[in-house]
């Protein structure tokens, strides 16, 4: 069972001014234990070395054959999210995950996004700018403690932005780093991932690092977001996004893509459907934030962490083209 169950986890890229968090990018990050309920504080911040070991030790579990293993699983938020909406999305991620059999730890990297709808290119310059801090202060440390006992499985899930965030981390993270430096994470994941569906094709200089150092990269995408039109005003000229269209035809082999347009149509016809699968309601822009708190998601998830094959999950379906989509499990 998780250790710390009265803090969230979040590592926050946000500068400080006058004692609070702003939307400009630090010089170092902070390593915050933040109370439940409470929003990310710079006084919560703790050393980076014993918040690596409470981490490590909220993500220890012992699976049904008691062997020891552990989960940490750090969620990338998107752009135009105040902290109040991070820490909201985190809680509701990390409720979903814990009523479908969720033993590992989440966590939250906070870059500094604003909370203005208009200020789209201001926050990919920040995401952009502070990337390497997932990399360089989580990642790749927490790569380091792995212990013969208990094998660590670091997975990364970025929404909207945050897959952006992910992209440029893991890409600058392979320019700058030693060879010796070696690093992984076991599951990649992108939720509406907002970057180019044509920069995943295999061998693209954009996006190889991800594959360089991930056993999987899972993507969900709905043709039903409409934040991802490419027609939205702020994104005149911007290509069709992986989070809408999918993953190309010729994406790397270790990438999967899962179709979330099916069910996410039931989901938002039938109220009923809502009510089961997504309790705490959906927050702000329905088509593009329906994966925080929802079950179906979260099962999805869950089983993409432990390993399970896509043929083998509840949650998926193939169809006659063979390709995977989201669905309710049949009871």
């Amino acid at each position: 069972m998780s250790a710390n169950i009265n803090v969230d986890f979040v590592m926050s890229a946000r500068a400080v001014k006058n004692g609070a968090f702003v939307a400009d990018v630090a010089k170092t990050a902070r390593f915050l234990q933040v109370p439940l309920n409470a929003d990310p504080l710079p006084d919560q911040a703790i050393p980076s070395v014993k918040w690596y070991d409470a981490v490590q030790a909220a993500g220890r579990w012992t699976n049904p054959m008691e062997e020891e293993r552990g989960d940490i699983l750090f969620i990338v938020h998107g752009y135009n999210e105040s902290q109040h909406d991070v820490m909201d999305r985190h809680r509701r991620i990390k409720s979903s995950l814990a009523t479908v059999g969720f033993k590992g730890v989440v966590v939250s990297f906070d870059w500094p996004s604003g909370d203005n709808a208009l200020a789209y290119l201001a926050d990919r310059e920040r995401a952009r700018a502070c990337a390497t801090m997932l990399v360089n202060d989580a990642i790749r440390q927490l790569s380091a403690r792995q212990t013969p006992d208990c094998m660590t499985n670091i997975h990364v899930l970025g929404h909207s932005t945050g897959a952006f965030v992910i992209r440029e981390a893991f890409d600058h993270a392979d320019d700058t780093l030693l060879p010796q430096q070696s690093w992984m994470v076991s599951q990649i994941l992108f939720a509406a991932g907002d970057i180019s569906s044509a920069s995943m094709s295999s061998g693209n200089p954009s996006s190889q690092s991800l594959f360089n150092h991930c056993v999987r990269l899972t993507n969900y995408c709905s043709s039903h977001d409409i934040v991802l039109d490419i027609s939205n005003v702020k994104r005149i000229g911007v290509a069709p996004r992986v989070g809408r269209v999918g993953l190309p035809v010729d994406a790397s082999p270790a990438a999967v893509n899962v179709d979330c347009s099916v069910y996410y149509a039931q989901l938002e016809s039938d109220p009923s459907v809502q009510q089961q699968d997504e309790p705490g309601g959906i927050p702000d822009v329905q088509s593009h934030s329906w994966y925080f708190g929802n079950l179906v998601f979260a099962r999805d998830v869950l089983q993409t962490i432990i390993g399970i094959e896509s043929q083998n999950m509840p949650t998926r379906t193939v169809g006659a083209d063979g390709k995977l989509s989201l669905a309710r499990p049949a009871k």
